[in-house]
């Protein structure tokens, strides 16, 4: 019924997909699982092909709830259950022992749920900023916890879309969705094609660009003024290098957070996170929702 190496699991079943157990990590079906620490073949896998890995059950219910199809849930034999309650429509669920997993997938799956999703259509970076009133645009940050982080702090802290340069990392790589907390399916992002002269696009729809950056001469973020808080357009570079000369010559204020014995930045995104603070911090009081 399920095929070579496949048996009909005698657990309780998902309303419409019956659960099949997969015994060999080499199953073709299971392919879009394979290898997933491998980042260079993920990269080259997933987006042309129009998927994405999701790790974990909170996870995948928010990508589930943000309207991303499913394309197949892969799962613990021991953690079946967990899916039960899901209308998993046409996508197929698989459930192996934690070795089969482990083999296929090139790691220990301690969270137990994996799945895979079909990515939607892009906004273009126009229609992004036609509805926000303070974006975060990102220069060549390739290190996916940092991204996921980034993208979790702008949802908690008021930043309502962020903008991608064209060597950014991909958002809705696994580790950067685990990272994020599922936040990336929230959080609107586009990407400017052109760089930097994309930044202009930002300023001319009504943005401030305010490039971040730990130089002397640089405004301290708690002196902007409130016509440069208003519309903000937070642009932060890449752990390390920074943003490139070329960007920060394309923003409008080039500003820094004040640093104390002697530390001369923080990780990017935990100044990110202070930085989004900062700008929102006389945004009407925290509703609750």
């Amino acid at each position: 019924m399920g095929g070579p190496g496949s048996t009909l699991l005698r657990v309780r079943q998902n309303r419409r997909v019956p659960v099949h157990q997969i015994t060999d990590p080499d199953d073709d079906r299971i392919a879009d699982y394979r290898a997933l620490t491998d980042v260079e073949l993920r990269t080259r896998w997933e987006p042309p092909h129009g998927l994405f890995i999701a790790e974990g059950e909170l996870v995948l219910r928010r990508a589930l709830r943000a309207g991303y199809p499913a394309r197949s849930y892969l799962v613990d034999a021991k953690r079946v259950d967990q899916l039960v309650d899901l209308d998993t429509g046409d996508a197929p669920v698989y459930a192996a022992t934690q070795d089969v997993l482990q083999r296929a997938t090139g790691f220990h799956v301690h969270r137990g749920v994996l799945a895979s999703f079909h990515r939607r259509p892009l906004p273009t970076a126009a229609e992004v900023l036609a509805t926000a009133r303070r974006v975060v645009v990102l220069e060549d940050v390739n290190n996916h916890t940092n991204l996921g982080a980034i993208f979790r702090g702008a949802a908690a802290l008021g930043v309502d879309a962020v903008l991608l340069s064209p060597t950014c990392a991909d958002p809705l790589y696994r580790r950067s969705v685990r990272v994020s907390m599922g936040e990336v399916f929230a959080m609107p992002y586009a990407k400017l094609d052109r760089w930097p002269a994309g930044l202009d696009q930002v300023r001319e729809a009504g943005f401030t660009v305010l490039a971040m950056t730990p130089a002397s001469d640089a405004v301290p973020m708690q002196r902007l003024t409130p016509a440069q808080r208003e519309r903000a357009a937070l642009l932060l570079g890449a752990e390390g290098p920074g943003l490139t000369a070329a960007a920060q010559a394309a923003s409008d204020v080039r500003v820094v957070l004040p640093m104390r014995r002697g530390v001369d930045s923080l990780n990017v995104a935990a100044a990110a996170a202070v930085a989004f603070w900062e700008l929102g911090r006389d945004d009407a009081p925290f509703d609750g929702g």
